[in-house]
């Protein structure tokens, strides 16, 4: 249901559900097989990285930044199709892992392709690794127990709505960060990844056509931070222990996106027909575009609990 005036919570399930819902099969067309869907971690040095290996070494950056390898329990807030929790209990070692989300079709995903691995006996026979997903807004989340370390990775652009002022944005972030702290153990880590605004938008931007098309047609109701504004979320909860600007490896991931959705036009076309096709497409070419002049920044923030 949508969110009531004065929530501190940005996008509704629907509003998520707009751009989530539109298809697994759509969205397997281009993203990569561990269906993850935010900015890759390229090598630059190489030409040839593939769009597989740069989400692995993305998610692994992140675990090791919140601290979260080999850990007990972890939270990862906006879990997508689940390859940050796969990654978690099947690589990393991590005793329970809970993903949050909003979108049904990711969810039921989850529950259907990376659960059921996750709950089989080991060679050995001991109980594998195991992690659940919960339809679920971190608004409304109740651990059982503390966790060591919370992960999010492109969720965060959805916590406040674009046309709030900052404000209101920077109490909807407070929000986020005292929850994340009253969720973790003391000295627990927090990776965050988020697109955000280089500078203040201006009127004039609020106006234009593109940030009409975003507004409306690609993420409602969901609008992007400053740093700053994170920065004024968390004062006083958590300290910044590392912080990356990713802007060029986001330009490099829609650009890798938008040649995977091109190259199979003719069955996305018949998945989701012609105008949710253009809107994609639409899309993905103003993000590279918005990264590559520097409109947007990719944020990699690790963060310690402050007790």
């Amino acid at each position: 249901m949508p969110q009531s005036v004065g929530s501190p919570c940005g996008a509704s399930p629907e509003g998520i559900q707009f751009h989530y819902d539109v298809g697994n099969d759509f969205y397997a067309l281009w993203l990569d097989p561990s269906r993850t869907y935010s900015c890759a971690l390229w090598n630059e040095n190489d030409p040839h990285d593939s769009l597989d290996q740069a989400q692995a070494r993305k998610i692994d950056y992140h675990i090791r930044g919140a601290g979260a390898s080999g850990a007990a329990r972890v939270l990862d807030i906006g879990c997508g199709w689940g390859s940050v929790l796969r990654r978690l209990t099947h690589t990393h070692g991590v005793g329970h892992a809970v993903g949050l989300t909003l979108s049904d079709a990711q969810a039921d995903w989850v529950n259907a392709h990376v659960r059921p691995r996750s709950e089989l006996p080991s060679r050995a026979g001991a109980a594998a690794p195991r992690l659940e997903v919960r339809r679920e807004s971190w608004l409304d989340h109740t651990p059982a127990e503390p966790y060591d370390a919370i992960l999010s990775l492109g969720a965060f652009e959805h916590f406040a709505r674009h046309e709030w002022a900052s404000a209101e944005k920077i109490s909807a972030y407070r929000s986020f960060f005292r929850h994340c702290h009253d969720w973790l153990k003391p000295g627990g880590g927090l990776s965050l990844q988020t697109i955000a605004f280089a500078r203040e938008p201006g009127q004039r931007a609020r106006r234009s056509q593109e940030h009409t098309f975003f507004a409306q047609s690609v993420f409602p109701e969901s609008g992007l931070p400053t740093l700053g504004e994170i920065v004024a979320g968390c004062d006083g909860l958590f300290e910044v222990d590392s912080l990356k600007n990713g802007r060029l490896d986001y330009w490099r991931t829609c650009r890798a996106w938008l040649s995977r959705l091109l190259a199979r036009r003719a069955e996305a076309l018949a998945l989701v027909g012609g105008e949710v096709f253009a809107r994609y497409v639409r899309y993905l070419k103003l993000s590279a575009l918005a990264f590559s002049q520097g409109h947007c920044v990719l944020l990699r923030i690790a963060f310690r609990r402050l007790d």
